[in-house]
């Protein structure tokens, strides 16, 4: 038995003749972006105007202390931008501005995730399953393995044997 893959343009619908044709796009940013970045496929003549539709943009970061705290992000056309410097060109006000060490993130800096809450409950991690994980799991499975389905992981089923024995299914069966 053989197998054939045919490739389909995201954009278009249009059938592609091979995957030397097929062009890979990354949307990393988009307002109905909700879930991350992903990836579309099309045909190059189908994107040869990106390039040309390219803006040239400043992304800022304001700290004002407005609402959470948290820094807003801001994209803006650069001569936009730019036009906010007044006394010198923004371009030498660039090159003589105080330079900004990316933050670094670290493990422990990192939001520890409490996978015994519904909202977590259920997700694939290294760590140990508590009482109370594989308790919401087994109360919440329906509840649980759609939310994984809508975030993209695997789901749970408690006839995989180490799916039952993470998350108690036997025990929960079994008389006491």
């Amino acid at each position: 038995m053989g197998r054939k893959t045919v490739y389909v343009s995201d954009f278009s619908g249009a059938v592609l003749d091979s995957a030397d044709e097929l062009v890979r796009i990354v949307v990393l940013e988009h307002p109905d972006l909700v879930a991350g970045p992903v990836r579309l496929e099309a045909r190059p003549d189908e994107v040869e105007s990106i390039d040309d539709a390219a803006l040239d943009v400043a992304v800022v970061e304001i700290h004002d202390g407005q609402g959470d705290g948290e820094p807003r992000r801001v994209v803006l056309t650069a001569s936009e931008f730019d036009s906010l410097a007044t006394d010198v060109p923004m371009a030498q006000l660039l090159r003589t501005a105080e330079r900004v060490k990316p933050a670094k993130t670290s493990r422990k800096a990192a939001e520890r995730v409490d996978y015994a809450t519904l909202e977590h409950a259920g997700k694939p991690h290294r760590g140990k399953t508590t009482d109370e994980e594989a308790r919401l799991v087994r109360d919440h499975l329906d509840e649980i393995n759609k939310r994984l389905a809508d975030e993209g992981l695997r789901q749970i089923d408690p006839a995989d044997p180490d799916h039952a024995e993470r998350y108690g299914f036997a025990r929960s069966a079994d008389p006491d």
